[in-house]
């Protein structure tokens, strides 16, 4: 990112794609809105900010491939499952490949590929992959439970 107002980042008529990555109401909220200048690589913005202009750009450009890499690390999980819906509406539109270390980010997709070291170890989609032994299974446990701790 640069030094320029949201406005000049995000084409305000084409707002339909700002609400799906949740930072509409976050903009609106600004003292002077899309006229913000956000400084250079974003540095006025909190990292989830920043991650959803970056989705919200990549949104306003349809492009036929996107490519997320852990895109929603920064945002809470309200506004992760929310943009995890809006990028459902892209099925049949186009690719979504996302890389994530949140499991629950790659719940939904229709193929899991799991790497480590650099090699695929499993593939499968995520009801499959949490029912057979190995490191998804393994890190969704972990990570669940972690989030069960947190919310108790």
């Amino acid at each position: 990112m640069f030094t320029a107002a949201l406005s000049s980042l995000l084409c305000d008529r084409k707002t339909h794609w700002l609400d799906p990555a949740c930072i509409h109401d976050a903009i609106v909220d600004f003292s002077k809105g899309y006229d913000t200048e956000i400084g250079e690589r974003g540095v006025t913005l909190s990292g989830g900010q920043r991650q959803r202009v970056a989705i919200s750009k990549a949104l306003l450009r349809n492009p036929p491939v996107l490519l997320l890499d852990d895109a929603l690390s920064a945002v809470d999980n309200e506004t992760e499952i929310a943009i995890i819906e809006a990028l459902g509406a892209r099925r049949g539109k186009g690719t979504t490949i996302v890389i994530a270390h949140r499991l629950s980010t790659l719940a939904h997709a229709d193929k899991i590929i799991v790497l480590e070291k650099g090699r695929i170890i499993q593939t499968g989609t995520h009801d499959t992959l949490t029912q057979t032994e190995g490191l998804y299974k393994r890190l969704w446990n972990i990570q669940t439970e972690l989030q069960s701790k947190l919310t108790a």
